[in-house]
């Protein structure tokens, strides 16, 4: 069964229809009275203008079209030529039983499931992560588990930045920070038999670069590229060199590499996001040199001024677009080269039916290049490629959040700042104080993660939105914490009843308070498609918070446990199972894990 709001537009729309209206007339939507109605159709308006009829009449007609149906208890005309409908108890009754069945709690599946890769996350191999990358890694890791949860085979891809100028900035600033690193850059392959005595003496003089030493070398070289052409040149060809496969900088960049991404997976670990795919711009790198001959046989390579371009304008652009850079005058390929081979491997190897870019929109130009270019090429379709672009996180100046001194906040520092401020929410709330010191810190970690990652999902992503800790860890009002909170009463409530013995029976619908909790489970088809179609976790975000008020409500209006009659009681039970379920379930498409006790 479809839900409550798709059932009834399709039955107005067939009375419509009957009218000999436009069927498209029909469309039904959540009464702006719910006081009034459950429902509403506001066509008969727009039938008036068109048919040249009075609305009231063509609304009276539709009224009595709809007379008797069984999902309605009633069909009122209302002002202008509003219809109102209400639900009957037995049509919510039996809905509410469909949905506690359901594995997927009323959500239907995708009606052509598709092959999707979500490229997200996007960390730049030897630099911590910062808060300019917990949007991107929130929100398509949601966007992911939204997809897979709708049927979609999907794969997750971090995509990391590890082979372009960077890398040539980070191997000079090495080389000159430390003789032992620089013989390491300037060193010979390594025999076949040498052994692990050879390794282990050739890589022993970079045991102190680490994530640290990395952290502070490179915005000191990119501060020094841009002020010494000099500096910048020789950063340019020793990313040509390395790309060009020179033995000691390939050691000394797998060095850079293997130390960062055991930083990254912490983080990423601590934030609850999960990759399918640990690819990097280095894994592009080897399908370079044939895509590039593929893109020279096809007439698409123009050179200019010593480099090779793409020109990617197209007839009715309303601004002139840059060409896309495919090989610099140095000779080495450029960001958006990797990105075009990036495509080429993503079809040989899981040909997807869609990618996903979960980027900040700022580089909206950046992927229309790239995409304009592979579709060019014959690598995609128009349709196949779409960056899923957001705003920026911004502190109370409206810029992009920075520290107190003005730096850039590292994503480490971030988590620790949330879970130090959810010890302190729990502590003044009185949780938690049954839990043991293990299980405490576990559940901080969580009240301070959904904090974080509510915080930034209850928005649209293209918007953006103002970093406020204090705010986002309440246990009160819009908030992760909240949600948790509620979550956390009802397996509270669940665990009591087992305790006594009580077991949940069928489901009868009657109290308003139970109407709405009714009401507001079976939108969840309607959030999750929504998200699914907008590629927008806001949809579910808000669902979740709007079940959590409307289970507060029936919390506080309907007796569970101390019900006086048995089957009340067993209903009321099921009810707040199928609560549970539910909310717990859009919490983890969002990627928020829920406590077992605070």
């Amino acid at each position: 069964m479809s839900d409550l709001k798709a059932a009834l537009g399709q039955a107005v729309s067939a009375v419509f229809v009957a009218l000999g209206l436009e069927e498209s007339l029909g469309r039904v939507g959540v009464s702006d009275r719910p006081d009034l109605a459950d429902f509403q159709c506001n066509g008969a308006l727009a039938a008036a203008k068109l048919a040249r009829r009075n609305p009231r009449e063509i609304a009276a007609e539709v009224a009595a079209g709809l007379s008797g149906h069984p999902l309605l208890a009633s069909v009122e005309v209302a002002g202008a030529g509003f219809v109102n409908l209400r639900i009957s108890d037995q049509a919510l009754t039996d809905r509410v039983r469909s949905l506690a069945l359901d594995p997927h709690l009323g959500a239907e599946a995708a009606s052509a499931p598709r092959r999707v890769i979500v490229d997200y996350g996007g960390p730049n191999v030897a630099k911590p992560m910062h808060v300019g990358h917990l949007r991107a890694s929130i929100i398509g890791e949601s966007i992911k588990r939204i997809y897979r949860f709708c049927g979609d085979t999907v794969w997750g891809d971090a995509h990391f930045g590890d082979w372009g100028f960077q890398m040539g900035l980070l191997i000079v600033a090495a080389g000159d920070e430390n003789p032992d690193w620089q013989r390491v850059a300037e060193g010979g392959p390594l025999e076949p038999d040498s052994g692990e005595l050879i390794l282990h003496t050739l890589l022993a003089p970079l045991s102190n670069l680490d994530l640290a030493a990395l952290d502070r070398l490179y915005p000191l070289a990119a501060a020094k590229a841009k002020e010494d052409p000099n500096y910048r040149d020789r950063a340019r060809k020793a990313t040509a060199l390395l790309q060009g496969g020179k033995p000691g900088y390939l050691v000394l960049w797998r060095h850079f590499a293997d130390v960062s991404r055991a930083a990254l997976k912490r983080e990423f670990d601590a934030l609850g996001i999960h990759f399918d795919l640990w690819m990097g711009e280095s894994d592009a790198d080897p399908l370079i040199p044939a895509m590039v001959e593929d893109l020279k046989a096809k007439g698409l390579l123009v050179e200019d001024q010593g480099a090779q371009i793409i020109r990617v304008v197209r007839e009715g652009d309303k601004r002139e677009l840059p060409p896309l850079l495919v090989i610099s005058s140095e000779g080495s390929a450029m960001y958006g080269t990797t990105d075009l081979a990036t495509i080429v491997g993503r079809r040989r190897d899981q040909d997807p039916d869609l990618i996903l870019y979960c980027v900040d929109q700022r580089q909206g130009d950046h992927f229309v290049q790239v995409f304009r270019a592979a579709v060019l090429a014959g690598y995609a379709t128009d349709e196949g490629l779409e960056h899923i672009g957001f705003g920026t996180m911004n502190g109370t100046d409206g810029k992009p959040f920075k520290t107190r001194a003005g730096g850039v906040l590292k994503l480490h520092d971030l988590i620790q700042m949330a879970t130090d401020k959810a010890r302190e929410r729990l502590r003044e709330a009185g949780l938690g104080a049954e839990l043991t010191p293990e299980a405490f810190e576990q559940t901080a970690h969580k009240v301070a993660i959904a904090a974080l990652k509510f915080a930034d999902l209850q928005n649209f992503r293209g918007t953006s939105y103002v970093f406020d800790l204090d705010r986002f860890t309440s246990f009160e009002g819009k908030t992760g914490p909240y949600l948790l909170y509620q979550a956390v009463r009802v397996k509270s409530l669940l665990r009591r009843a087992a305790d006594e013995g009580l077991v949940a029976g069928e489901i009868v619908i009657g109290e308003p308070a139970e109407r709405e909790l009714a009401l507001t489970l079976d939108a969840f088809q309607q959030a999750v498609s929504e998200a699914y179609d907008k590629k927008a976790p806001h949809f579910v975000a808000e669902h979740a918070y709007r079940l959590a008020q409307a289970y507060s409500k029936f919390y506080a209006a309907c007796p569970v446990l101390s019900a006086k009659d048995a089957a009340i009681k067993a209903s009321r039970l099921a009810l707040s199972q199928t609560t549970l379920k539910q909310l717990e379930q859009a919490l983890e498409l969002l990627g928020i894990e829920t406590p077992e006790r605070m």
